[in-house]
């Protein structure tokens, strides 16, 4: 691996991180309801999260060539978006159609996200650096997963809405 091979691929990190948050943020902004702003309001405060511990790996990179260990704290740390979505949420984004979209989209990223941390946990040059995209594949499955959760219960419901089931 070149020698700024590790800071490019942290860059690349915080990129899509910060592309994340910024389109969480703007769905939050342009929903009128509140628990479904507060929905994608924790969805742009985890990828935030995720921005400042880039960004001290990328420190921690820059000053000693070495990715630091996650803290337990940052071990411990859970997506917490899933904890908000009551079933009147999930009414209220399926009756939403830029709301509904916006979670299609969302998933998108989030595989994009998963994807890219588990290459590059297996590329890793030392345990830390394998530990810490492997905490972020994780981390980013777990939105990932709920996230195609209310998919699939937003599209069974316009399944049945519309009677498309066949009995």
């Amino acid at each position: 691996m070149t020698a700024n091979q590790p800071l490019n691929i942290l860059k690349e990190a915080i990129l899509l991180e910060r592309r994340g948050k910024a389109f969480y943020s703007k769905v939050a902004e342009q929903t009128a309801d509140p628990a479904v702003k507060e929905f994608f309001e924790i969805m742009a405060k985890e990828e935030d999260r995720h921005i400042e511990i880039l960004e001290k790996q990328f420190a921690a990179y820059v000053q000693n060539q070495q990715f630091a260990p996650l803290s337990s704290d940052e071990k411990d740390q859970k997506p917490q978006a899933y904890q908000v979505l009551s079933g009147e949420i999930k009414d209220k984004i399926a009756a939403a159609e830029f709301e509904a979209a916006a979670i299609s989209a969302a998933m998108l990223m989030e595989e994009r996200a998963v994807a890219f941390y588990g290459g590059r946990a297996k590329e890793a040059d030392s345990p830390d650096e394998e530990m810490f995209y492997l905490w972020l594949s994780d981390f980013e499955q777990g939105h990932l997963s709920y996230l195609a959760q209310l998919d699939q219960e937003l599209r069974e419901g316009v399944w049945n809405d519309n009677q498309f089931w066949p009995f």
